[in-house]
This record gives structure tokens, C-alpha cells and sequence, in this order.
């Protein structure tokens, strides 16, 4: 029989009994809301009409945590806005080179020293320089530091990935599922990305006035419903011309920051925002299969943790410096994005797809699963992290409040 509607109430119960657990014990939930997921699956049990499996609601949940992602990157965009974004053009592309430069480059370093072939390298590569936009949006509303100083370049960062992704999966792709690629292909896909964000920016820019006066709507339902649709299409289109659809949500929002409906805009979402996103964990976590984990593959993701650790708390504080933020924002660049998530997986199944070694699967989810705990917990600790690092390499401890 048909329980999808029951398989969806026992994944919101789980996700809620994780919320609370974590809420109990301090914690950030993200961690709490993929293990849940992990806990359950295609390896559940089954009891009479109770399906852990979650086998015909898999697919509905997948799709919910997708709009989840789209709320969390639109909601943070709502929280900043595209005048900061333009000023700081710069600072951020500096910024955006730096750290996929020590991250993509201690990636092959690791994947060469740890004896794989060159294929296999990339992919490595590639898992280890993305970081999660997801995750990152969640821990930034969660810690309350959207207006931080440094948050304008943990967004430019965000944003200068995709374009890397674009450009690097159009790579990877045409390596390892056709043995070769084309230059002008590859150089026509990042000039499409980056001018895609370009256009919607100064575009959106320049129609605020024209939104102000469109979106003054007395009812709510309507007002909801035109936002929902402008969020859904540009995401939606975006995801067309290979610039990820969450980048689409936050360019979005961005936009509607500027507008003097943004605080109706952002009582409107928050709802979406927690319920969908709460989901998106949860499902990243039913894609993990926690039988699978175990042997080689638990200490070559170790490594690599540690590996993306020094390498992202070098590339935070060098980008920071660029940007002539405080040494403490800079700190907190480089553990802000520290989390890695749902592009590392895509990357992995690239692989997979390319009949590549049967370990990268479960490295990635060991490797994931790591930092996706470790992330938000060294976010929320960054102030005390930051005073161990000053007090052991003497840095200049004048400190904004963070």
C-alpha cells in the first residue's frame, strides 16, 4: 500500500526528536539532523506499517531538502545585501582565488602522496575544495552573524566556488565519462556563470524602484505567491546554465534586500526556511549508508580532514587579510566555511559514475560526515579557537565581537 504521507510524518518526528536532542545538549542541530538520517534508510528495519526505509518517500524528501537549500541561501541573501557585495568585488575575487588555490591545491597534493592515479586525484581534489553552502547558510542565521564584518567575504567565496564547480565538473565530466574536453567548452561555461551573477546583481539593482512599486501587495497569499515564484524561477533557471540553484536563490535575495518589502519578505520565509531546510539534513543524511564506512577509507578521510583543516584556516586568514579584515574576522572566514557537503558527494558520484576506485564513495561520506560536525562546532567556538591560535603564533588579539 501507499503510506507515503505516513513515511513523511516519521521523518519530520525523527528530525524534530534530533532538534530537540541537540537543542538539550547545546549543540548545533545540523550534525544531529544527518546522523537521523544516517540512523535510518535503505539498511532500516521495518515494523508492520513503520518503514525506516523510507523506500517511496525517498524521493519526495530529496526534492524537500532541495527547497530547503534554496530557502537557506535566499533567506541568507535577504540578510545581506548587493551594494556590500558590489564594494567588496575585489576584495572577494582576491579572496575567492586564494582559497581555491591552497584548497584545490593541498587536494591533489593529498590524493598524489596517498597513491592514487590521476583521475583519482582530481576527484579528491575536487571533495575537498567545495565547501557546503547549506550548511554555511544555516550556521551564519543560526550564530546571528549575517551582519558581521566578515560575512561579505564568506558570501563572495560561496559564490566564487560555483563558478569553479561550473567550470571544474564540466572538466572532471569530460575526463572521466568521455576521455576528453573542450577548452572553449569549459571557458564558455564560466564566463556563462559569471556573467549569469553579474547580470542578475546590476540588474537587480537598477530595477528596486520597479520591485518596490510591483511587490506593494495588501494580500498576503498574493504577495507570498510572487515571491515564491520569482525564488523558484531564477533558482530553477539558474540550475539550466550550471550555476547551482541554492546561488540562484542567494542572488535572489540579495536583490529583494534592496527593497523596502525585504522585513515582510523574511517573516514570510523564516517558516519555510526551518521546516525545509531541517529536512535537507536529514535527507543528506538518508544518502550516507553508515554499513558501508569502515576500513581504508575511515583513515584516508581522517587525513583529509586534517588536511582541509590547516589548509582552510590558512586560506580564511590570508583571504581576511586581503580584504583588511581583523585577524579574528579572518579567523572566522576560514572556520565558517570549513563544513563540506552535498557538492563533495556530487563529485564522488562523478566518479563513481567513471568506474573509478570503489573507495572514493565512502571516503567522501566518511570525510562529509566529519566536517559537517566539525564545522558548526568550530564556528560557535571560533572566538576560543581564535585566542588559542593568537596566543601560540602571537597574533595581534585586538578582537571584534563576533
Amino acid at each position: 500500500m501507499d503510506y507515503i504521507v505516513f513515511e513523511i510524518g516519521i521523518a519530520v518526528l525523527l528530525v524534530a526528536l534530533a532538534g530537540l536532542l541537540a537543542t538539550k545538549l547545546r549543540f548545533s542541530v545540523v550534525p544531529f539532523y544527518i546522523l537521523a538520517g544516517m540512523a535510518v534508510g535503505p539498511h532500516a528495519p521495518v515494523f508492520g506499517i513503520v518503514d525506516f526505509r523510507f523506500i517511496q518517500s525517498a524521493e519526495l524528501i530529496e526534492f524537500m531538502g532541495k527547497i530547503g537549500v534554496i530557502f537557506l541561501l535566499f533567506y541568507l541573501g535577504l540578510e545581506f545585501s548587493v551594494g556590500r557585495l558590489v564594494k567588496a568585488g575585489r576584495s572577494i575575487a582576491l579572496g575567492g582565488t586564494i582559497y581555491i588555490g591552497i584548497n584545490f591545491t593541498l587536494g591533489l597534493l593529498y590524493g598524489l602522496l596517498t597513491g592514487f592515479d590521476l583521475k583519482e586525484i582530481l576527484v579528491i581534489a575536487g571533495i575537498t575544495t567545495i565547501s557546503s553552502s547549506a550548511i554555511v547558510a544555516k550556521v551564519l542565521v543560526d550564530l546571528k552573524r549575517t551582519a558581521n564584518p566578515e560575512t561579505e567575504m564568506i558570501l563572495g567565496i560561496i559564490m566564487f566556488e560555483d563558478v569553479f564547480l561550473a567550470v571544474y565538473l564540466s572538466v572532471l565530466s569530460g575526463l572521466l565519462l568521455s576521455g576528453a574536453t573542450s577548452v572553449g567548452g569549459i571557458l564558455l561555461s564560466a564566463a556563462i556563470a559569471l556573467g549569469y551573477m553579474l547580470l542578475i546583481l546590476i540588474v537587480g539593482r537598477k530595477a528596486v524602484p520597479l520591485l518596490n512599486r510591483v511587490l506593494n501587495i495588501q494580500s498576503n497569499e498574493l504577495f507570498m505567491c510572487v515571491i515564491f515564484a520569482a525564488l523558484f524561477l531564477i533558482a530553477g533557471f539558474s540550475e539550466t546554465i550550471h550555476v547551482a540553484e541554492a546561488i540562484g536563490a542567494l542572488l535572489v535575495g540579495l536583490v529583494l534586500a534592496e527593497t523596502s518589502h525585504m522585513h515582510r519578505i523574511e517573516k514570510i520565509i523564516l517558516p519555510f526556511r526551518d521546516f525545509f531546510g531541517a529536512l535537507f539534513f536529514f535527507s543528506f543524511g538518508l544518502t550516507i549508508d553508515p554499513l558501508s564506512l569502515g576500513g581504508n577509507a575511515v583513515w584516508l578521510a581522517i587525513g583529509a580532514v586534517i588536511v582541509t583543516m590547516i589548509g582552510n584556516y590558512t586560506a580564511g586568514m590570508l583571504a581576511g587579510k586581503t580584504a583588511n579584515l581583523s585577524p579574528q574576522a579572518s579567523s572566522n572566514v576560514g572556520l565558517t566555511i570549513m563544513s563540506r557537503g552535498e557538492f563533495s558527494i556530487i563529485v564522488a558520484n562523478l566518479g563513481a559514475a567513471g568506474a573509478l576506485s570503489g573507495i572514493l564513495q565512502p571516503f567522501a561520506a566518511i570525510y562529509v560526515l566529519i566536517l559537517a560536525i566539525l564545522g558548526p562546532l568550530l564556528t560557535k567556538e571560533s572566538k576560543l579557537i581564535y585566542k588559542g591560535v593568537a596566543r601560540v603564533f602571537r597574533v595581534n588579539k585586538t578582537v571584534k565581537k563576533s
